[in-house]
C-alpha cells in the first residue's frame, strides 16, 4: 500500500507540473526538433540534415511572437552565409586569409542584413560551406534544412500554442507586494521601541534590495508580454500587458518611497541616539499605519494580477477599504506628531517625512489613481499603434475591437 501511494503522488505530481510552461516549451521543442529531422531526411540532399532539427530547437522560442522574429532573422542569416561563402568559393576559394576575410566579411553583412543575435550565425554557415568541395550542393542543403526547420517551428506553434507566461509575472508581481509588507511590518514594529540606528540601518538595506527582486520581477513581465504577442490563445493580449505593467510600475513607486522611509527612520534613530523611535503612543499608530498600508500593497497586487478574473471586483473593494482606513489612521497620527513636534522641534522634518511618505504610497495605491495610469497607458500604446499600422488601426476601429478593449476595462464613456 506504500508503494502504491506513493506512486500515486508521484503520478499526481506528474500531472499538475504538465501544465507548467517549462514542461509545455520542453515537450514543443523537442517535438519540433524531431518532425523537422524526420522532413529534412526526405528532402535535403545530406545524409545528417540535422541542420533542420537545430534551426527548430532555436526558431521554437518561449513565445509566438519571439518564434516568429528569431525564425525570420535565422533564415535571413542562413542564407546570407551561405551567399558570402559561394562568393568567396569562386572569388579566392579556402586558405588561411580567405578565411579570416571570410568571417570579416561574413560578420559584416550579418550587421547589414540586421539578424541580431544571429551575427554569428552568418559566419558559421559561411565557413561550413565553404568547407567542403562542392560548394553548390551544402549550400543548397542548408538552405533547405534551414526553411524546413523555421517552418516546423513556426508551425508548430500554430498548432501547439507556447505557453502563457502571465501566471508567472503575476506570481511574481504578489511576491513582490508580500516582500514589501513583510518589511513595513517589521519597520511598524520597530517604530515605538528604543533601537539602535544600526538596526534601522538593516531596515534601510533591505528596501535598497528589493531593487534586485524588482529588476527580477521586470524580466518575468517582459516575458510575459511577449507570450501575449500573436498568441491565438489569448484575445486581450494589450489589456493584460497594459495592466500588469502599470501596477508593476506603481509596485515600484512604492518601493522607492519606502526606501525613502526607511532612509527617515534611520535618520530619526541616529538623531535620537538611545531614546524611542517615536513616543509609545504615535509608535503605535505607525505600527498600525505601516501594516494597513502593507495590507493594502498587497490587494492592490491581487487587483492587478486579477483584472480580468471574477475576484477582480471583490479585491477593488478591499483595497479601496483599505486605504480608507490607512487615510483615516495617517490622519489621527498626524495629530499625535503635531504635538510631538512642538516638543521636539529639532527632528520635525524627519517625523513630517513620515507623513509625506506614507500619504505617498497611499495615493499611489488609490483606485483612482490606477485608473488615470490605465487610461493614459493605453492611450499612448493605442498612438503608437496607429503610427506604425495605420491600416491595421482602422480595421480594428471597423470591427470595434478598441471599443469592445474600453467595455472590458470597465472605463466606459471616461476612456473615450
Amino acid at each position: 500500500m506504500h508503494w502504491v501511494r506513493k506512486g500515486t503522488e508521484g503520478l499526481l505530481r506528474l500531472a499538475k507540473r504538465r501544465r507548467e510552461p517549462v514542461v509545455v516549451q520542453t515537450l514543443r521543442s523537442a517535438t519540433a526538433a524531431t518532425i523537422a529531422y524526420v522532413i529534412a531526411l526526405r528532402l535535403s540532399p545530406e545524409p545528417a540534415p540535422l541542420t533542420a532539427p537545430l534551426t527548430a530547437l532555436l526558431v521554437v522560442q518561449v513565445t509566438f511572437y519571439a518564434t516568429l522574429t528569431n525564425g525570420i532573422r535565422r533564415v535571413n542569416s542562413v542564407v546570407a552565409g551561405v551567399l558570402v561563402a559561394i562568393a568567396f568559393s569562386v572569388l579566392v576559394g579556402l586558405t588561411w586569409w580567405s578565411l579570416a576575410l571570410l568571417i570579416v566579411a561574413s560578420l559584416g553583412v550579418g550587421h547589414l542584413v540586421r539578424v541580431d543575435e544571429y551575427v554569428a550565425e552568418v559566419a558559421i554557415s559561411a565557413m561550413l560551406v565553404l568547407g567542403v568541395t562542392t560548394v553548390g550542393f551544402t549550400a543548397w542543403a542548408r538552405i533547405v534544412e534551414t526553411l524546413i526547420g523555421a517552418v516546423v517551428g513556426t508551425a508548430c506553434n500554430l498548432l501547439l500554442p507556447p505557453p502563457v507566461w502571465v501566471d508567472k509575472a503575476s506570481e511574481s508581481i504578489e511576491n513582490l507586494a508580500r516582500r514589501v509588507r513583510q518589511l513595513m511590518l517589521r519597520m511598524g514594529e520597530e517604530a515605538a521601541d528604543r533601537i539602535p540606528w544600526e538596526r534601522a540601518a538593516e531596515r534601510l538595506h533591505e528596501a535598497r534590495r528589493l531593487d534586485q527582486y524588482i529588476a527580477e520581477v521586470d524580466a518575468s513581465l517582459r516575458q510575459a508580454e511577449d507570450s501575449l504577442r500573436l498568441n491565438p490563445r489569448v484575445k486581450e493580449g494589450l489589456l493584460h500587458r497594459v495592466v500588469l505593467r502599470t501596477g508593476l510600475d506603481t509596485l515600484e513607486i512604492c518601493t522607492v518611497v519606502l526606501r525613502v522611509l526607511a532612509r527617515s527612520f534611520t535618520d530619526l534613530a541616529k538623531a535620537r541616539e538611545s531614546d524611542y523611535l517615536f513616543p509609545a503612543r504615535a509608535g503605535a499608530t505607525v505600527a498600525e499605519l505601516l501594516s494597513e498600508i502593507g495590507d493594502a500593497v498587497v490587494s492592490f497586487a491581487v487587483l492587478v494580477t486579477a483584472h480580468l478574473s471574477a475576484d477582480a471586483e471583490s479585491a477593488e473593494s478591499r483595497l479601496t477599504a483599505e486605504l480608507h482606513t490607512a487615510a483615516g489612521t495617517r490622519d489621527r497620527l498626524a495629530e499625535q506628531l503635531r504635538e510631538e513636534i512642538r516638543a521636539d522641534w529639532a527632528n520635525w522634518q524627519l517625523l513630517g517625512a513620515v507623513l509625506t511618505e506614507t500619504t505617498r504610497i497611499i495615493d499611489e495605491l488609490d483606485t483612482e489613481h490606477r485608473t488615470h495610469r490605465l487610461l493614459e497607458e493605453l492611450d499612448r500604446v493605442s498612438r503608437e499603434q496607429r503610427a506604425k499600422l495605420p491600416r491595421m488601426t482602422r480595421l480594428r476601429e471597423r470591427l470595434g475591437v478598441q471599443e469592445e478593449l474600453w467595455r472590458r476595462t470597465g472605463f466606459g464613456d471616461r476612456a473615450r
